[in-house]
Protein backbone atom coordinates (compact mmCIF):
# COMPACT_ATOMS: atom_id res chain seq x y z
CA UNK A 1 0.00 0.00 0.00
CA UNK A 2 1.38 3.28 -0.85
CA UNK A 3 1.71 6.53 0.81
CA UNK A 4 -1.17 8.28 -2.14
CA UNK A 5 -3.34 4.93 -1.71
CA UNK A 6 -3.49 5.33 2.07
CA UNK A 7 -3.93 9.39 1.81
CA UNK A 8 -6.55 8.86 -1.00
CA UNK A 9 -8.58 6.76 1.52
CA UNK A 10 -8.65 9.48 4.08
CA UNK A 11 -9.28 11.56 1.90
CA UNK A 12 -12.61 9.62 1.00
CA UNK A 13 -13.30 8.70 4.34
CA UNK A 14 -13.27 12.52 6.03
CA UNK A 15 -15.35 13.22 2.55
CA UNK A 16 -17.85 11.10 2.96
CA UNK A 17 -18.27 11.61 6.75
CA UNK A 18 -18.62 15.68 6.03
CA UNK A 19 -21.22 14.19 3.28
CA UNK A 20 -22.84 11.88 5.82
CA UNK A 21 -23.17 14.76 8.86
CA UNK A 22 -24.24 17.81 6.88
CA UNK A 23 -27.70 17.35 7.51
CA UNK A 24 -27.76 16.52 10.87
CA UNK A 25 -25.37 19.45 11.65
CA UNK A 26 -26.68 21.72 9.52
CA UNK A 27 -30.11 21.49 10.41
CA UNK A 28 -29.53 21.69 14.02
CA UNK A 29 -27.59 25.20 13.35
CA UNK A 30 -30.53 26.70 11.85
CA UNK A 31 -32.99 25.93 14.64
CA UNK A 32 -30.24 26.97 16.91
CA UNK A 33 -29.61 30.26 15.30
CA UNK A 34 -33.41 30.60 15.25
CA UNK A 35 -34.07 30.03 18.62
CA UNK A 36 -31.44 32.14 19.40
CA UNK A 37 -32.84 34.88 17.79
CA UNK A 38 -36.01 34.50 19.27
CA UNK A 39 -34.36 34.48 22.80
CA UNK A 40 -32.45 37.56 21.87
CA UNK A 41 -35.68 39.15 20.67
CA UNK A 42 -37.84 38.03 23.41
CA UNK A 43 -35.11 38.37 25.90
CA UNK A 44 -35.49 34.78 27.53
CA UNK A 45 -32.30 33.54 28.24
CA UNK A 46 -33.33 29.74 29.32
CA UNK A 47 -30.84 26.82 28.48
CA UNK A 48 -33.28 23.95 27.84
CA UNK A 49 -35.27 26.42 25.32
CA UNK A 50 -32.42 25.79 22.73
CA UNK A 51 -31.47 22.12 23.96
CA UNK A 52 -35.11 20.70 23.12
CA UNK A 53 -35.84 22.22 19.78
CA UNK A 54 -32.41 21.10 18.40
CA UNK A 55 -33.04 17.43 19.72
CA UNK A 56 -36.49 16.63 18.48
CA UNK A 57 -34.71 18.59 14.67
CA UNK A 58 -32.02 15.82 15.25
CA UNK A 59 -34.01 13.15 15.67
CA UNK A 60 -36.58 14.16 13.01
CA UNK A 61 -33.45 14.44 10.83
CA UNK A 62 -32.31 11.08 11.47
CA UNK A 63 -35.81 9.39 10.80
CA UNK A 64 -36.02 11.48 7.46
CA UNK A 65 -32.28 11.12 6.02
CA UNK A 66 -31.53 7.71 7.47
CA UNK A 67 -32.27 5.76 4.46
CA UNK A 68 -30.04 8.12 2.36
CA UNK A 69 -27.20 8.01 5.01
CA UNK A 70 -27.33 4.19 4.67
CA UNK A 71 -27.21 4.26 1.20
CA UNK A 72 -23.55 6.25 1.11
CA UNK A 73 -22.28 4.28 4.04
CA UNK A 74 -23.04 1.25 2.27
CA UNK A 75 -21.81 2.57 -0.82
CA UNK A 76 -18.39 3.66 0.46
CA UNK A 77 -17.98 0.75 2.29
CA UNK A 78 -18.64 -1.74 -0.71
CA UNK A 79 -15.53 0.22 -2.61
CA UNK A 80 -13.60 -0.50 0.19
CA UNK A 81 -13.86 -4.12 0.28
CA UNK A 82 -13.96 -4.68 -3.39
CA UNK A 83 -10.75 -2.87 -3.54
CA UNK A 84 -8.81 -4.73 -0.31
CA UNK A 85 -7.08 -7.04 -2.91
CA UNK A 86 -4.93 -3.54 -4.33
CA UNK A 87 -4.30 -2.46 -1.10
CA UNK A 88 -2.48 -5.72 -0.42
CA UNK A 89 0.02 -5.24 -3.29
Amino acid sequence: MTPEMVTELGRQAVETTLLVASPFLGLSLVVGLAVSALQAMTQLNESTLTFVPKVLTVFAAIVLFMPWVLGVMTTFMTQIFSSIPNYVH
